[in-house]
């Protein structure tokens, strides 16, 4: 190092080196095994997939049905039942265009409708007092691809809005497995035997994939924090000019600068998981809103909410001040992703319009001015 005409040189040892490198190489090692253990969830999710599509297309052929019946057509009837209250547990409310039909989706799941047919044309002519629960049992199938086929319509464009959003579905879906959640074990059976039909389970993963991917879209920030007629952005994202030192430094947020006690909302549906004073940035609330995204509302002059309450997106939650850290009244709000701090400007900019056409909800705006 050259300095004030003197030369100075900064000596390395071996032992130094060595632990460098070792550090270099632990790194390494830990990124391969990171990347070989996402590469073998993603196998695996797509093996039990396809596994279940096998299964799927080894149900019961239509002359088997009709040994069930001829055997034992008491034990096909409780059978049925036991159908109809798995189908009761799983569409306790049936969403309102589940009659759509898109051929996107028409390639997902088997078509059990020719077999049905079979099924219940030699029923009839075999055991005639069995018709009946026959074309029962054809409608239930048919009425159980088509709710499938829904369901995986709607993850679909679920996933489809998430990704527009810059954000990962497929890690979005591991953390709703990481969720709290618990109760006693209720085993779900088609047949009497305990058993389930294959179409029927993949019904309640297709369902339950469709309701972990429509809750990452309640999740994603998509309510401008406070009212755009009377705030404006003031600082943006990204480094800047700090305004105390006058030297750079990074903002992990945005600013909106307005009138002290004018409204802040919540940007997303949430739980309050903070509500309190916050070094550097004076009163503040911290919503979860699950999968690792957690908002950030900082220099309030008032809380409107307090730890432990859930708030929908659009609820007031406090007002603007200028506590903590702060040379003038404004809202310093911040999205993080698994602690680390992201732009919050596309979330509000393009989640909107983005959550409106997934949800299909018609022109309602999303965002307040």
């Amino acid at each position: 190092m050259r300095s004030q005409g003197q030369v100075r040189f900064i000596k390395v040892s071996s032992r130094m080196q060595k632990i460098a490198a070792s550090v270099v190489v632990i790194a390494l090692l830990v990124w391969a095994i990171s990347m070989a253990v996402m590469s073998w969830t993603q196998y695996r999710a797509q093996a039990d997939r396809l596994s279940l599509l096998e299964r799927e297309a080894e149900v019961a052929t239509a002359q088997e049905r009709v040994n069930a019946y001829r055997d034992d057509l008491g034990s096909v009837t409780e059978d049925l039942q036991k159908r109809q209250e798995f189908l009761e547990a799983m569409t306790a409310a049936l969403p309102e265009d589940i009659k759509a039909e898109d051929s996107s989706t028409a390639g997902t799941v088997t078509d059990s409708s020719s077999e049905a047919a079979e099924t219940v044309s030699k029923v009839s002519s075999s055991i005639p007092e069995a018709a009946e629960l026959a074309r029962i049992e054809a409608r239930q199938l048919a009425f159980v691809e088509k709710l499938t086929r829904f369901a995986d319509r709607r993850a679909a464009r679920a996933e489809r809005a998430i990704r527009q959003l810059g954000l990962n579905p497929t890690a979005m879906l591991k953390g709703a497995d990481r969720e709290a959640m618990g109760g006693p074990l209720e085993i779900l059976a088609t047949g009497a035997n305990g058993s389930i039909d294959p179409r029927f389970e993949r019904l309640g993963l297709s369902l339950a994939r469709m309701a972990a991917l429509e809750r990452g879209l309640d999740a994603i920030p998509q309510i401008t924090p406070t009212n755009l007629n009377v705030t404006k952005v003031s600082s943006g994202f990204g480094y800047r000019r700090d305004p105390f030192t006058g030297g750079g430094a990074m903002h992990s947020g945005l600013d909106f600068k307005g009138p002290r006690g004018a409204p802040i909302y919540a940007a997303a549906k949430g739980v309050v998981s903070y509500a309190g004073w916050k070094s550097g940035y004076g009163k503040t609330i911290e919503i979860t809103h699950g999968n690792g995204m957690m908002t950030r509302y900082a220099h309030m002059s008032r809380y409107s909410a307090t730890a432990g309450q859930v708030v929908d997106a659009g609820d007031p939650i406090g007002a603007i001040g200028s506590t903590g850290r702060s040379t003038g009244p404004h809202l310093h709000f911040e999205v993080r992703i698994n602690e680390r701090a992201v732009n919050p400007r596309p979330f509000l900019e393009a989640a909107p319009n983005v959550l409106k056409e997934a949800r299909r909800t018609g022109n309602g705006d999303n965002t307040r001015g």
